[in-house]
C-alpha cells in the first residue's frame, strides 16, 4: 500500500515516519554487520588457508566492487518500481551470501559468497537515502541522513567484535552464520510496511499556470552531466571513504600486530574508534543544517572543514604518536571521518530532481566504492605486503586531504545548481 506525501515532502504520519525510519536503519546496520565480520577473521583465515594480506583484502574489495557494477540498475528500479520491495529483497540476498561463507571450503569460494554479498547490498544505500528524504521535510535532511549513517559505525563495530569473540570461542565458520541470520527476520518484515508514491519525472514550463511536462532523455541526462557541485561532490566522497575502509579493514590487524594483543581484544580496541563515528554522523548532520540556515551552501563547505581535519589528525595519529596518545587521537579522527557524510549525502539529494533520487545517490556510491571503498583496504593490504602495516596507515589520510579541496572547489557551484533545480520544479 503506497500513500501520498504531504507537500512538505513526508508522510501524513509523522510517527509512522520515524518507524519506516527505525527500520531503515537496523536494515543498514545489518548490511554492515554481515559486510565487515570478516576483518576480525583475518588471522583466522591467514593460518588456515595460508592468505596474505593482499588476499584478506580483496575479501573486503570485491563486495565494494560488486556494489559499483549493481548499484545504477538497482537505484533505477527503486525510483521507478518500488523501494520497499527492493530493498526487502536486497537483504534476503546479502543475509543468504553471508550464511553460504560458513560454508566455503577455500579461498576462491569466499571471494565469491562475498562479492555475491555486494550484489544484495548494491542498491540499499540509495534506495534508504531516497526513502528518508521522501518522508521528511528538507529542513531536517542532513540531521535524519546523519542518524541513518550513524547505523554504518554501530553494524561495523558490532560485525568486528562479534566476528572476534565468535571466532576465539567457536571457530570463524561459526561467526558468518550466526550474524546471518538477523537480517533475514528484518527484511521480511520490510515487505509489509507502506511506500511512499513514486515521483512522476516532470518538469514545471510555466510558473503561472503551473503547467508541467514530462522530463526528456536531455533532462535527464543534463541532471548528472552539467552539475559541477554533484561531480565533485561524488569524486570527494570516493576519497573519503578511501580512507574509511581502510581504517575500518585494517585497525584490527594493527593493533594485533604492533601492540601484540589478541585478536578479539584488537577488534574491541577497533570498535572504539567506530562507536565515535556514531556521534560523528548526527553531530555533522545537526550542525550542518543550522549552518544552513545563515548559508546556503553549508552542505558542502561542512565536508571541506572536516575531511581536512581528519587528514591532520590521522596522519599525525600514525606519524608522531604511539600508544595511549594516538588512540586517542583515533578516537577524534573517528568522529571527524564520519562527519562529512550527512552532509555529502544530502547535496546528492538536494541538486537533482525529487523523482532521481535514489539514481543521484547511487552514481555517489559507484564513485565511492570504485574509487575509495574497494581500493582503501586493497592499498593498504599490497604496501603492508611491501613494507610495513603502519607506513600504509600513515598514507591514507592524504585522500581526505584531496577530498576536502574538491569538496570547497564544489562549493562555488552549490548555490546556482540549487536555485536552478528549484525553477525546474
Amino acid at each position: 500500500m503506497e500513500i501520498e506525501p504531504e507537500r512538505n515532502g513526508y508522510l501524513m504520519s509523522k510517527k509512522y515516519s520515524y518507524f519506516v525510519f527505525g527500520m531503515l536503519f537496523l536494515l543498514y546496520m545489518f548490511d554492515y554487520i554481515d559486510r565487515m565480520v570478516v576483518v576480525s577473521l583475518f588471522p583466522y583465515l591467514k593460518s588456515d588457508w595460508g592468505l596474505s594480506d593482499t588476499q584478506c583484502g580483496l575479501l573486503v574489495s570485491t563486495v565494494y566492487w560488486s556494489i559499483v557494477v549493481f548499484s545504477f540498475p538497482i537505484a533505477v528500479i527503486v525510483d521507478r518500481w518500488s523501494r520497499k520491495k527492493t530493498i526487502g529483497l536486497m537483504a534476503l540476498i546479502w543475509s543468504m551470501a553471508t550464511l553460504a561463507c560458513a560454508f566455503t571450503t577455500r579461498f576462491s569460494h569466499l571471494f565469491i559468497a562475498r562479492t555475491v554479498i555486494g550484489v544484495g547490498e548494491a542498491g540499499y544505500a540509495p534506495g534508504g537515502t531516497a526513502m528518508i528524504s521522501a518522508i521528511f521535510p528538507e529542513k531536517m535532511r542532513s540531521m535524519m541522513v546523519g542518524l541513518f549513517t550513524a547505523a554504518l559505525p554501530v553494524g561495523s563495530a558490532i560485525g568486528i567484535v562479534l566476528g572476534g569473540v565468535i571466532a576465539a570461542k567457536f571457530g570463524w565458520r561459526h561467526a558468518f552464520g550466526i550474524v546471518a541470520l538477523p537480517g533475514f527476520v528484518i527484511a521480511i518484515l520490510f515487505f509489509f510496511i507502506r511506500d511512499y508514491k513514486t515521483v512522476e519525472l516532470e518538469k514545471t514550463v510555466d510558473a503561472v499556470t503551473e503547467t508541467k511536462v514530462e522530463m526528456s532523455r536531455l533532462d535527464l541526462v543534463r541532471q548528472f552531466t552539467r552539475t559541477p557541485s554533484l561531480i565533485l561532490t561524488y569524486i570527494a566522497f570516493a576519497g573519503c571513504m578511501f580512507v574509511t575502509a581502510a581504517y575500518l579493514s585494517w585497525l584490527p590487524s594493527y593493533f594485533n600486530r604492533v601492540y601484540e594483543i589478541p585478536m578479539e581484544t584488537a577488534a574491541l580496541k577497533s570498535s572504539g574508534v567506530m562507536i565515535l563515528a556514531i556521534v560523528g554522523f548526527p553531530l555533522g548532520g545537526f550542525l550542518t543544517d543550522r549552518w544552513r540556515r545563515t548559508r546556503t551552501e553549508a552542505r558542502i563547505l561542512f565536508p571541506a572543514i572536516t575531511s581536512f581535519l581528519t587528514a591532520v589528525v590521522f596522519f599525525s595519529a600514525f606519524f608522531f604518536f604511539t600508544g595511549s596518545s594516538q588512540y586517542y587521537l583515533l578516537l577524534l579522527g573517528g568522529m571527524l571521518a564520519a562527519a562529512f557524510s550527512p552532509a555529502a549525502i544530502a547535496v546528492t539529494q538536494d541538486v537533482v530532481h525529487p523523482g532521481l533520487r535514489a539514481t543521484s545517490y547511487s552514481f555517489c556510491v559507484i564513485f565511492q566504492n570504485l574509487l575509495g571503498s574497494s581500493l582503501g583496504p586493497l592499498f593498504v593490504g599490497m604496501v603492508s605486503d611491501r613494507w610495513d602495516l603502519t607506513l600504509a596507515l600513515t598514507i591514507v589520510p592524504v585522500a581526505s586531504l584531496i577530498a576536502a579541496v574538491l569538496f570547497f572547489i564544489g562549493s562555488r557551484f552549490y548555490c546556482a545548481t540549487w536555485h536552478g533545480l528549484k525553477k525546474l520544479k
